[in-house]
This record gives C-alpha cells, sequence and structure tokens, in this order.
C-alpha cells in the first residue's frame, strides 16, 4: 500500500506559524505600573507594592534581592504583590517579573533601595534645574550646579503632564540618573532637597516630580473626598457643570491650553541633553475645555497621583499656592482644600501619617503673594508630621520663580533630617511665641532660636506696632537676649506688632544663627482652623 502525504503550501505554512505566533503575543501581556523602570529607587524599611497588569488568571512572579513574591492577576487584569521591608542598598540589582502565560518576562535594571519622596505642586516644584529646558527656570550658578551633579545614587521620576476626567492608571516618565547630562530637566527643588538628604544619610534618594504649573491645590485631590466634603463639593458640582456644558456645546476649534507658569513636557524631553524643551506663552482659547484647566477640581490627581499610588514613599514635598484663587473667600478655604489634601494622600498611600513638608511662597510683589496667603498655608503645621520651609526672604520683586532653589532645597531637607531621620539639627527660624506689653514696648518671645537671634546686615526691619486703634505704624524692634523688643514714638499703649507683613518684605532680616528666616507673622492673627 502506497503511504499518501499530505502537504501544507509554504504560503500556508507561513500563515499558520504567524497564528501560532500572534496567539503567544496576545498572550504577552503582562505589564508594570508606571513607577517601575530601570534605575529606580525602592523604598526601604517598608513594604513594597509592586503591581501591574495581565491576563486574567495568570500567574505572575516578582523577584527582587532574594526575594519572590507570586499573586494571580485578578478577573480585570490587575494584580499587585508586596515585597517585604528592604534594606537600604545601593548595589544595581535587577527586578524581574514572570507571567505564566508571557513568553518573555520584563526585567528592571540598576534598581537601587533608599528613600523615596513624592514632590509636586505647581511651577515652583515644576522648575527645571536649567533654563535651557524650562523657559521660566534655571537656578543660580546654574552652569556650575550641572557641572557638579555627580551623583549616582540620585534619581528622579519626572511625571508626564495629564490632566483627565477620571482617575487613570498610566503617566508618562522614567526614572533617570542624576548626572551632568540629566540633572538640566530635573526639578531643582527635588534635586537639591535629594542632594542634601543624600550627602548626610549616605543611601540612596529617589525623587518622584508630579508637578504642573498653575495648579490649584483641588486639582491634585480625588473626586470621592471632594464630593464627601460639604464646603468642597461646590468645587466639583462647578467642575463638572462646566464639563457637561462643554460637552453638550463644545467650540470648533479647541486650541492648546495655556499656562501662565508652566512648559511643555513629554517623556522623552524631560531630562534629556538631545532633546530639549523650551515653551513659549500660548494665548488662552476663547473657550477652554474644562478638564484642561488645571485649576479645575480632580484633573491632575486623576492624570498624574492616581497612577503612582501606592509606590512606597518616605514622604511628600509640596510647593503651591500661588494659584490660591476665589479673593479672601479663596484664602478663608484654602487651609481647608490643603488639609483635605495631605489627609487623603495619606489615607490613600495607606502608610499612616508620612511626612508632608511644604513650602511657604517666598515675597514677590503679587496679589497671590501677599501674606494672608502665607498665613493660610502656614494653618498645616497643625496637622502631625508636617513642615514649613520658609522663603519670604528669597523673593524677586517682579518674578513668581525666584532662582534661588538652593536655599528651598536645603530648608526642606533640614525639616526631614531632623524629623526622619533623627538629626539633632535646626530646622526652621525663629517663631513666634507670644509677647508682654511692657509701656509703651511690646516684648516678643520666640521658638526655634538656633542659637540665637540674629538681626542680618543691621538694624531690625518691617516691625510693625498698633494700638488699640488697629492702625500699624513703622517701629523700631531690637534684639535683647532671646526677646524682641519693639515700639514706636508714636504709639503710647501698643497692642499688637506684625512683621514683614507686606507682599514682598525686601530686606526682612530677623533670623536665628542658624541662618534660618523668621517667618511673616501678626500677633492679632485669627485662628485658622484645617
Amino acid at each position: 500500500m502506497k503511504l499518501r502525504f499530505w502537504t501544507v503550501p509554504w504560503q500556508a505554512t507561513v500563515w499558520l506559524t504567524a497564528l501560532m505566533f500572534a496567539a503567544v503575543s496576545a498572550r504577552a501581556t503582562v505589564e508594570l505600573a508606571s513607577p517601575f523602570t530601570s534605575h529606580m529607587v525602592l523604598q526601604r524599611d517598608l513594604k513594597v507594592p509592586v503591581w501591574g497588569w495581565a491576563e486574567p488568571g495568570e500567574l505572575i512572579t516578582v523577584a527582587f534581592a532574594g526575594q519572590k513574591a507570586t499573586t494571580t492577576a485578578g478577573t480585570d487584569g490587575h494584580w499587585r504583590v508586596d515585597l517585604t521591608p528592604l534594606t537600604a542598598s545601593a548595589e544595581s540589582r535587577n527586578l524581574t517579573v514572570t507571567g505564566s502565560l508571557t513568553a518573555q518576562p520584563i526585567q528592571l535594571e540598576d534598581v537601587l533601595v533608599g528613600e523615596v519622596w513624592l514632590a509636586s505642586g505647581q511651577s515652583n516644584m515644576d522648575f527645571s534645574v536649567s533654563k535651557k529646558v524650562k523657559y521660566f527656570a534655571g537656578v543660580t550658578n546654574e552652569e556650575v550646579e550641572i557641572a557638579a551633579a555627580h551623583y549616582p545614587l540620585i534619581r528622579m521620576f519626572t511625571g508626564a503632564f495629564a490632566k483627565t476626567y477620571a482617575p487613570t492608571n498610566r503617566v508618562g516618565g522614567h526614572w533617570l540618573v542624576c548626572s551632568p547630562e540629566t540633572v538640566p530637566g530635573f526639578s531643582a527643588v527635588g534635586y537639591f532637597f535629594a542632594r542634601d538628604l543624600q550627602r548626610d544619610i549616605q543611601v540612596p534618594v529617589g525623587i518622584i516630580t508630579e508637578a504642573f504649573g498653575a495648579s490649584t491645590a483641588e486639582a491634585w485631590i480625588r473626586r470621592d473626598a471632594l464630593a464627601a466634603d460639604p464646603q468642597l463639593k461646590p468645587m466639583l458640582d462647578s467642575f463638572d457643570a462646566k464639563v457637561e456644558a462643554f460637552r453638550t456645546n463644545p467650540p470648533p476649534v479647541v486650541a492648546a491650553p495655556r499656562s501662565e507658569d508652566v512648559s511643555a513636557r513629554d517623556t522623552n524631553s524631560v531630562g534629556s541633553s538631545t532633546n530639549k524643551v523650551t515653551a513659549r506663552r500660548r494665548r488662552a482659547p476663547a473657550v477652554r475645555d474644562p478638564i484642561q484647566d488645571q485649576h479645575n477640581a480632580t484633573v491632575l490627581y486623576n492624570g498624574m497621583i492616581a497612577p503612582i499610588i501606592p509606590y512606597a514613599i518616605r514622604g511628600a514635598i509640596w510647593y503651591q499656592g500661588e494659584s490660591i484663587v476665589g479673593g479672601p473667600a479663596g484664602r478663608a478655604l484654602y487651609p481647608h482644600v490643603q488639609a483635605t489634601l495631605v489627609r487623603d494622600w495619606r489615607a490613600l498611600w495607606a502608610e499612616g501619617a508620612f511626612p508632608f513638608y511644604i513650602v511657604q511662597l517666598a515675597g514677590q510683589e503679587a496679589e497671590s503673594n501677599n501674606p494672608l496667603v502665607r498665613e493660610a498655608q502656614a494653618t498645616i503645621l497643625s496637622l502631625p508630621n508636617t513642615g514649613m520651609a520658609v522663603t519670604t526672604d528669597i523673593g524677586e520683586r517682579k518674578n513668581v520663580h525666584p532662582k534661588n532653589k538652593q536655599d528651598v532645597g536645603d530648608r526642606l531637607a533640614r525639616i526631614a533630617l531632623a524629623h526622619v531621620y533623627g538629626r539633632s539639627i535646626e530646622y526652621s527660624g525663629p517663631q513666634y511665641q507670644s509677647l508682654r506689653v511692657e509701656g509703651e514696648k511690646i516684648r516678643l518671645t520666640f521658638s526655634h532660636l538656633g542659637g540665637g537671634l540674629v538681626a542680618r546686615g543691621g538694624p531690625l526691619k518691617w516691625f510693625g506696632i498698633a494700638g488699640t486703634d488697629g492702625k500699624f505704624v513703622p517701629a523700631e524692634a531690637t534684639i535683647e537676649g532671646d526677646t524682641v523688643v519693639v515700639h514706636s514714638n508714636m504709639v503710647t499703649a501698643p497692642t499688637a506688632v506684625r512683621y514683614a507683613w507686606v507682599n514682598y518684605p525686601e530686606g526682612a532680616n530677623l533670623f536665628n544663627a542658624a541662618g534660618l528666616p523668621a517667618p511673616q507673622f501678626r500677633t492679632d492673627a485669627p485662628t485658622l482652623n484645617p
């Protein structure tokens, strides 16, 4: 009997092979969440969530530093494992993710373990080290700072700009190793904060920068938190009404969104010395998509914060406030908005009351930079585990983006070193504590003397005094031991004192011996409860 063999034309063989390859490729869907890229820093001494997406039911194994953690992707494809707390290490190691249905594992290289901080806010946090990357930026002594930026144990992830109506699970960006080639695109405040920390604690430091110029605080808060709060729900209702109106009656052409203090950014340009971005101001369109307006509630939380939760962090640094809007009503509400943001982020990360340190606005001749705004910001100190870096002394009269970001980073790092890392250092300038009326004078006492009170560069300036009529007049002030004595021949029965209580108190010079400035204050301040 003659055997007969069925032969397949070569075209069919190619077709079948392609189908088989496509079937395998379709299953090769294991993905990691946005913050996980090569060169990243993982947080030490805390559980480390690692998460992503795969085929529903796929078995996922994550391997790093001798640990293996396994889980199964849920019906929605989402998976997560928690690595047990890791010890700080500058050793370059790989993190591997393997899926049971995936052809090739994911391998991230050069992963370190140390301290991770989130840096967020608006343009003064987005402000890059080099003016060649952001038109409004560039630090003092830019070229010197860039040339000296040889810190391979400092890494930064810079999230791409994204404003969305609903929470997303992706934000563009990747971790970059600090070097003269990459640091030009780094957040300057984030970089100097990391540099000062790393020099002291001698472990890797990672910064996740999620900042957007001209943004309001409510733009960074999730919908559920706003909706549940009677004071804040009107912000959400207003936003939803704008969205509905825009969708119902859209303009024929939507121009690019305008931001007074923000540059364009994408993940291929930030931190790259070969593909730099130089933004230019854009004319505001007559009608603007409210979702693409960084002043509106939730839009930046949705696009830039939701995708990075719950990446393990030590804490957050925050530089925002220029966009407090709404006049007196907006300022009055701001302490509550700020406190809501802190509480909500802490709840979402589920790491407890992690450190949250803000930068108080620098002095400037602008309505948004007035003492009442700074007073509203200072209410954050009523929350546990918070701190505030005072920058009144480093402002520039006509520039909302002062170039001295070195002192900003230093002052934030001091707070962290004192409160998180156990260093015995002064971290605050003199803080007004109490007053005592002594005839025609008022004597002020302070905490955070830092080795003693100092009138930097000459007699004390910018003190005012008032009597029962509440009218403040310029006053003479002198340091006597650990106190400041204030008086004026125009006020015989004084009741209150104010210090540097103007938008731009140029030359305000009450410091402590540690070199830190006293914040603006008024002894007649109202109580602001977050």
